[in-house]
């Protein structure tokens, strides 16, 4: 039984941890080929290695997906590699929170600079590339459909107390993604998106013991308040936070030939949460 990605190459920002990892391990079992970004090198190589370990192939692109250089860099390890570009999934990303009267300008542009500006240009890097593919196909009588897939957030959908970087970065993506719908459909990509809830990653742990994440040469407080928490999770239909291979699913469903007639639309995947 043939796999649904087989020798599709396909590009996960953040994918040496978390949801991103488990994004590219679900793409890879799947068959297709990875190129895998972290900020760190180390992650990064270990997701790498566990794709190869699996008996796929994966190559690493390590760096900030907001250094001005990192799109060209990305796109272009994907061409160099495997000679092509089928899917790409814009997840990289953290959140950096407080009260609008508290957040300063370094707060507002980080988190707008990773979630949104860093996917703009990732896609108006892949744009060029795309173009010359699609165009060869249809000289030669072919039709492929690509795959992008972009994350939002509940926060996105509905706002969210303490998060107005976020939460406007979010719904920028959701912007983003229904006009890319429309402007890249001539070239038979569909442009998706998933808006996730309460997702169990180190970035959503309980904060109770005050850790921290290195981000771009800053230490962020990470996790969220225990009791903040708890009530999250009561209000979730499902009962519980998702898990990271919960999250990869839901993008996974756009990357497969079943959704190839679906684009400009946003997935929640909040196991039943409808608002925050």
């Amino acid at each position: 039984m043939s796999r649904k990605l087989e020798g599709k190459v396909a590009l996960v920002t953040g994918s040496g941890r978390g949801i991103g990892r488990a994004i590219a391990l679900k793409l890879a079992s799947e068959g297709a080929r990875l190129v895998v970004n972290d900020l760190d090198a180390a992650p990064a190589n270990e997701t790498v290695q566990a794709i190869r370990t699996a008996g796929g192939e994966a190559v690493a692109c390590v760096g900030s997906v907001t250094a001005t250089d990192f799109a060209e860099r990305f796109v272009g390890t994907a061409m160099s590699e495997f000679k092509g570009l089928d899917i790409i999934v814009n997840n990289a990303g953290f959140t950096w929170d407080n009260v609008i009267q508290k957040m300063t300008d370094e707060q507002w542009y980080a988190i707008l600079d990773c979630h949104l500006t860093a996917p703009f240009r990732i896609l108006r890097a892949a744009q060029p590339v795309i173009r010359a593919l699609s165009k060869a196909e249809g000289e030669a009588g072919q039709r492929v459909v690509r795959k992008v897939v972009n994350i939002s957030s509940v926060a996105g959908l509905f706002g969210n107390a303490g998060q107005t970087n976020y939460s406007v970065a979010k719904a920028g993506i959701v912007g983003m993604t229904e006009t890319l719908a429309k402007e890249w459909g001539r070239m038979n990509v569909t442009v998706n998106c998933v808006a996730y809830g309460l997702i169990k990653t180190r970035l959503t742990e309980s904060a109770a013991d005050g850790a921290t994440a290195n981000i771009d040469g800053r230490d962020i407080k990470v996790g969220v308040n225990p009791g903040l928490l708890e009530a999250m999770e009561r209000m979730i239909p499902l009962g519980r936070g998702g898990t990271p291979e919960e999250a990869a699913d839901a993008v996974y469903l756009f990357c497969i030939p079943e959704s190839n007639y679906v684009s400009g639309q946003t997935l929640m995947c909040t196991g039943g949460l409808t608002g925050i």
